[in-house]
């Protein structure tokens, strides 16, 4: 169990926005309040951080009900092994807690999932009940590792240290402990430099806090493969526990819409000189520029040249497929409820295509953050932070909005309410990143907000409607 100091040590990062706002009481991220976990606590962030990590085996060392945020709770996508789908746990009852058996079972789950599944590597999460019952599974960990000859990983984020952002963080801090570092990356191979155009140099580059929602990275992918950018590794969407381990690396770091992974990239830095920026690739003109960026972080005069050549290339074939949509959705209200960097990113593609955006949430989204909302929505922007239904619906009415986008919690709020609704959280199955995420953004909202059903729905029933000159019957 992570003592206090340790808590307190993580909930004051550097790089993050929090850290450098005078009108804060103090530095740091605030400490959870009791309720404050409804969101998800740090159990639930800590296994969103590493679940996409396709080859290795995810073992929960606890109750059965903790496993319940295992099996494709964020909707990820990967292009080999599909070992992180398989939910794993010990399981443990109330007489095991009892008669001290947490550790035994641990151990036995280790070597069960070893032999039956040969991962690349092993993630055990501790949760409530084993930090309060004392299971020393860190040691456990390591002698497990060493009798079995595959690694095993102990992530110290049991549920009641704090939020899921906090649990985020705690997963990168066991990543930068235990696996980046651990081994070099692999030599360009003639089969990997094929892949790229001749004479190409090749840069190095990581990606933290991408999740490959949905497979909506593939959609970025081969932009990177253009400009001679090979992804040695990715916290943690299609990622494989190879790459982890050679993160520190690269020759820059983008820190992909995830501010509470900043202190993976900041150590990444601090320890290995990696630089690293933040960006992007929702919508045209942020996936333009987290691709500039790449190339002035690396400061290389011709990998920006070859890039302003892409964007110019890509950007007006996305524009050519847009016009359509943007006839369509031209002038439409537009209430988003979403958090953190999706909180203007979001904003932002959506005013591209025409639309207005009248109020956006703001409840997981930082001061710098709600800075750039009033730097894309203007000195007067709406924010929310009540998520309630009852608050949304109210905001929806009062705004005159045409579509709620926010996350799938919301979605029975909007049926409920016969009101279009459209899911843009880890939880939906369309991929709206890059270029091509852009038109399949428009695609989706044109189709949601012009669905035939919700004009049916909100159409009295016959037998609501009272006739002239025609009583009503029981």
């Amino acid at each position: 169990m992570k003592a206090a100091a340790e808590i307190a040590a993580l909930l004051n990062e550097p790089a993050c926005a929090h850290n450098h706002i005078a009108a804060k009481e103090k530095s740091g991220c605030a400490r959870p309040k009791p309720g404050a976990t409804a969101g998800g606590c740090a159990f639930d962030g800590a296994q969103i951080a590493l679940l996409p990590v396709a080859d290795v085996a995810h073992i929960v060392h606890g109750p059965i009900a903790c496993a319940g945020n295992s099996w494709d709770n964020r909707g990820t996508r990967s292009s080999g092994p599909a070992l992180y789908k398989i939910g794993m746990t010990t399981d443990l009852s109330e007489t095991d807690v009892i008669m001290g058996r947490g550790e035994k079972r641990l151990f036995l789950a280790v070597k069960q999932a070893i032999d039956t599944y040969h991962p690349a590597a092993v993630f055990v999460y501790a949760t409530c009940v084993t930090a309060l019952i004392g299971d020393d599974f860190e040691a456990l960990c390591k002698a497990a590792s060493d009798q079995f000859g595959v690694p095993v990983i102990p992530v110290d984020a049991a549920g009641f240290y704090g939020t899921k952002n906090m649990g985020n963080r705690l997963a990168g801090e066991a990543m930068f402990k235990y696996v980046i570092g651990t081994r070099e990356p692999d030599p360009v191979s003639d089969a990997v430099r094929a892949q790229f155009p001749p004479g190409m140099k090749i840069h190095d580059v990581n990606l933290i806090g991408e999740y490959n929602i949905a497979g909506e990275f593939w959609h970025v992918a081969p932009l990177f493969d253009q400009l001679g950018l090979r992804i040695i590794g990715s916290l943690s969407g299609d990622a494989r526990f190879r790459e982890l381990q050679t993160l520190h690396r690269a020759a820059a770091t983008m820190v992909v819409c995830s501010k509470a992974l900043l202190n993976v990239a900041r150590k990444l830095e601090t320890n290995f000189g990696v630089p690293w920026f933040e960006g992007s690739f929702y919508g045209v003109a942020d996936t333009s520029q987290a691709l500039r960026d790449f190339a002035r972080v690396l400061n290389d005069p011709d990998l920006a040249a070859r890039t302003e050549a892409l964007i110019a290339a890509e950007e007006g074939k996305a524009n050519a497929a847009l016009e359509p949509w943007r006839q369509r959705l031209k002038g439409r209200r537009v209430l988003l409820y979403t958090g953190g960097v999706k909180s203007w990113s979001i904003v932002s593609a959506l005013q591209d295509l025409g639309m207005t955006v009248v109020a956006t949430g703001t409840k997981k989204s930082t001061e710098e953050d709600k800075a750039r909302i009033r730097e894309i929505m203007g000195p007067d922007a709406v924010m929310i932070d009540d998520g309630s239904p009852k608050a949304l619906l109210n905001a929806y009415k009062d705004l005159k909005a045409d579509i709620l986008i926010a996350g799938g919690r919301n979605l029975y709020t909007a049926l409920k309410a016969r009101i279009p609704f459209l899911d843009i959280n880890q939880e939906r199955e369309f991929a709206y990143a890059g270029y091509g995420g852009m038109v399949e953004l428009a695609r989706q909202l044109a189709l949601t907000i012009e669905s035939p059903v919700w004009r049916q729905v909100q159409t009295p029933a016959p037998w609501q409607v009272k006739r002239v000159g025609t009583p009503l019957t029981a």
